[in-house]
């Protein structure tokens, strides 16, 4: 493989940060050259993501964070996603006469734990005032950001909708009634004076940080934030993909009643590294059970382009996104046998199933002896025939698109999340996946200037299966950002926007880096990914044996895998892919080198550092 790569590894001994856009990855590093730590840099460079890319995320979104605390040794998870509302019920849905909750509108709002959680992390292990993070956020929304071309096409694949329908969304998103030019400067000052009167409020009502941050929480989830979403959720109805309109489900109970918290994250051991995800609420473990599986599959010394490194981790995935089907869902409500699912034996036994040729079926395994159950696997046909698609699906909850042909397309528009990963120099890390609040999945809530979370889409109307829906219940999500141990030491920070693409993208970045490529090599080498399982998005199609690839990997690669019976699809050469990563290891003099890299697919990620 060619020593070249797109841009440098960041190496230094002060700081990196990566992210999805390179003003929050410049905000974060900011952050960490004016004394703050990993944490603060972290929630300073997430809340400017919410802004500079909103179509991938919003204030009103949802994000899981893992965390490595140096002062505390130890590694933490912490829940950002919220839970449907006490309303939303499968006997609500089915009375309006839908098999899956619809993926855009009012209706799939779960409680928007973005905030909350970047709170807690802030109040918790952060050095900064609420207001000193936030002040890039608020001067990016008043006084305007450089369009992103994704940004301008996302506006304009929804314009109809927003002009027709949702007029909220026009008066923020259409300014002077015009989809934005690409580079033009955006001004979402209704979000900054949202973000101003919390400050506002919270500094009036306590005189310490942690007491500031406390007071800022209680505005947002049982204060005027909460009032807002209540009145607007009660009261407009909107239409969504049913092709009616509809009122939304979501109460000021349900917000007053949430909080971010925190869990142990889930690993599994890889080799000399201990690969760390967030619990069976995510869909974190599908990486895990990949790795699990790749262990009895001959991986090492492959070659990271050759067919049978692309066929073995193909083929680990199917498995392992069938598992996910059958078995994961909120372990507040669902007994999932994880520890059997992440076992050797278990793993062996998998292993053993995959042979030289593709996979053609959904084949879920049996942990623990217990029989799989699938839910309804044609609901996404009967949907799609009666619902009402001009204005968008799921994910990335787009419309017809520009005039672009179809790969093109998907080259811009996959991966509806960003990601964000910070080391300071005492070896603090952060990984966090924000998502959610998209601007073309749901309408502004007009007082508060944007969209809430659609995340109920992710969940099933069927009796008895692990994802059902139930209220209080967190919808199962595909954001998932990564840690990683090497010898026993915090070492790589982790993560990609992309859906179901996630747990996909960042096995084979994993694979390549601990091969022995450095951090930028692993992110730019050609890559690829599967759809063999139910969509996590409406309408929840079930694709199987789609292998597609970047049309960098080698034509006689592409040709084995055919060979072999995969359905190989190609892409254009800078496609699969938006992964962020820092790592930290010991230097001489008892500092730390940290390095960084990012993602140059889409021209924005950026990493940073010194």
């Amino acid at each position: 493989m060619s020593d070249f790569t797109t841009r440098p590894e960041i190496r230094g001994t002060f700081g990196v940060a990566s992210s999805t856009h390179w003003l929050a990855s410049q905000v974060a590093m900011g952050v960490l050259e004016r004394g703050g730590n990993a944490f603060d840099a972290a929630v300073a460079g997430g809340f400017t993501l919410q802004i500079v890319e909103p179509h991938l995320n919003g204030p009103g979104g949802e994000v899981p964070i893992l965390l490595w605390s140096e002062r505390e040794g130890r590694m933490r998870a912490l829940c950002g996603q919220g839970p449907a509302p006490a309303l939303a019920t499968p006997a609500y849905f089915r009375g309006l006469g839908v098999d899956l909750v619809p993926g855009i509108g009012l209706l799939p709002a779960t409680v928007p734990g973005a905030f909350g959680a970047w709170l807690t992390l802030l109040r918790d292990y952060g050095t900064w005032e609420l207001a000193d993070v936030l002040r890039p956020a608020i001067d990016y929304a008043r006084n305007g950001f450089p369009l992103v071309p994704r940004i301008s096409q996302a506006i304009l694949a929804v314009q109809a909708l927003f002009r027709d329908e949702w007029t909220s969304s026009a008066a923020v998103w259409l300014p002077d009634g015009k989809v934005p030019a690409p580079g033009a400067l955006l001004r979402t000052p209704a979000i900054a004076a949202t973000y101003t009167r919390i400050l506002d409020e919270a500094h009036a009502a306590a005189t310490d940080r942690a007491g500031r941050i406390d007071a800022a929480l209680a505005i947002w989830y049982r204060g005027f934030v909460a009032d807002e979403i209540d009145a607007y959720y009660t009261h407009e109805a909107v239409r969504d993909t049913t092709g009616q309109r509809n009122r939304g489900l979501l109460r000021k109970a349900d917000l007053a009643d949430w909080r971010a918290r925190y869990d142990d994250p889930v690993t599994l051991q890889y080799g000399r590294y201990t690969v760390a995800k967030c619990g069976v609420w995510s869909q974190g473990p599908v990486h895990l059970q990949q790795l699990a599986l790749l262990r009895h599959l001959q991986m090492d010394g492959l070659d990271p382009a050759s067919p049978q490194f692309v066929h073995r981790i193909a083929e680990a995935a199917k498995l392992a996104f069938a598992d996910r089907a059958a078995w994961y869902g909120d372990p507040d409500f669902v007994d999932v046998p994880l520890a059997a699912l992440l076992s050797d034996d278990y793993a062996r036994a998998r292993a053993a199933a995959i042979g030289p040729r593709a996979a053609t079926t959904l084949q879920p395994g049996s942990p623990a002896g217990r029989a799989p159950r699938l839910p309804d696997l044609e609901a996404a046909a009967r949907t799609l025939a009666a619902s009402d698609t001009r204005f968008g699906v799921g994910e990335p909850t787009f419309a017809a698109l520009p005039p672009v042909a179809e790969w093109a397309a998907r080259e811009i528009f996959v991966g509806d999340t960003c990601q964000i990963d910070v080391i300071d120099r005492d070896g603090n890390m952060v990984a966090a996946t924000p998502s959610g609040g998209w601007l073309s999945s749901s309408p502004v809530v007009p007082a508060l200037g944007f969209p809430l979370t659609t995340r109920l889409q992710m969940t099933w109307l069927d009796d008895g299966v692990p994802g059902q829906l139930q209220p209080g219940k967190r919808p199962g999500t595909t954001l998932s950002p990564g840690l990683a141990l090497r010898d026993g030491q915090p070492y790589m920070a982790f993560g990609t926007p992309g859906g179901d693409q996630q747990d996909q993208w960042t096995v084979s970045f994993f694979l390549r880096h601990a091969m022995g490529l450095n951090l930028q090599q692993a992110i730019d080498a050609p890559s690829w990914h599967i759809d063999h399982f139910p969509g996590s998005f409406w309408p929840r199609s079930l694709t199987l044996n789609r292998l597609t690839v970047e049309g960098r990997l080698p034509e006689a690669t592409r040709q084995a895998l055919r060979e072999a019976g995969h359905d190989v699809r190609v892409g254009p050469d800078w496609s699969e892919g938006r992964i962020s990563a820092c790592t930290r290891e010991p230097a001489a003099g008892g500092s730390l080198l940290l390095r960084a890299a990012a993602n140059p697919r889409g021209m924005q990620g950026y990493a940073v550092g010194r």
